[in-house]
């Protein structure tokens, strides 16, 4: 058997050949809900969305989760993440939930 990710990985839901090699990337599903929060990128998440992610839901690995729920906005995980750019992103016990954590 191989190696295994992390619930908290972007890669959980991809399949690991042996111990080092990944399939084709399976990106994680976060469903969009009526009660998401519209957030405002400030100047101190600049290029920092694993500090938004250790602010919000205290685990800076789920960084990924803004692009995954945002794919249109955020296509660079990184360099989109600018101030004045209003995001959309899950209440922490609704990312616990469709997670698995």
């Amino acid at each position: 058997m191989g190696a295994t990710y992390n619930k908290t990985s972007m890669y959980y839901e991809t399949s690991i050949y042996g111990d080092s090699f990944l399939d084709l990337y399976e990106p994680r599903y976060i469903p969009r809900l009526q009660d998401d929060v519209v957030f405002l990128i400030t100047e101190v998440y600049k290029y920092k969305p694993d500090l938004l992610a250790a602010d919000l839901y205290q685990d800076s690995r789920l960084w990924w989760v803004f692009t995954a729920r945002n794919p249109n906005l955020l296509k660079d995980p990184i360099f989109d993440f600018l101030p004045g750019r209003q995001i959309f992103i899950p209440k922490k016990e609704e990312l616990i939930n469709a997670l698995g954590l």
